[in-house]
């Protein structure tokens, strides 16, 4: 009786172990091998970021009205050219919600104000549409009201 105990217990137990292997194993054939960018690819980004940014410059005034329209205290925009950054919007998906653009800049010539607007990329250029105030207007770490 102990004997077939024992024997049941060896056999589910390399049973499982087989199991975790093949687990194991599957898991290490479905990784992907590092994608290497050619420099093609990343001259073609280069390309596109540029062609964003002069999108982006043709149409400051909207971008500066848009903002002023956020608060009545607003009385001039000043956009940060040398700070656009570009991003995967979050939307708790694993696929994410797509590309954006945020600008910064800051509002009335104060010192250390800011303020972050983000568009979505929608075909590869900023869609003017979608443009947020994301974080509000600031003042030296401050909220401004």
């Amino acid at each position: 009786m102990e004997k077939r105990m024992i024997f049941k217990l060896i056999t589910i137990l390399a049973l499982l172990a087989s199991i975790g292997g093949c687990t194991i194993k599957s898991k290490e054939q479905t990784k992907q091998a590092p994608i290497s960018t050619s420099s093609t690819s990343r001259e073609d980004k280069e390309a596109i970021n540029k062609k964003q940014i002069a999108y982006l410059k043709d149409h400051e005034q909207e971008i500066v009205d848009f903002v002023k329209s956020k608060n009545f205290k607003i009385e001039s925009v000043q956009v940060n050219w040398s700070d656009i950054r570009w991003g995967e919007a979050g939307n708790g998906t694993p696929q994410g919600g797509g590309e954006i653009i945020e600008l910064y800049g800051g509002f009335n010539h104060i010192e250390n104000s800011g303020w972050n607007v983000t568009i979505e990329i929608v075909n590869e250029m900023p869609e003017l549409k979608t443009m947020m105030l994301s974080n509000g207007f600031g003042v030296g770490g401050e909220v401004f009201e």
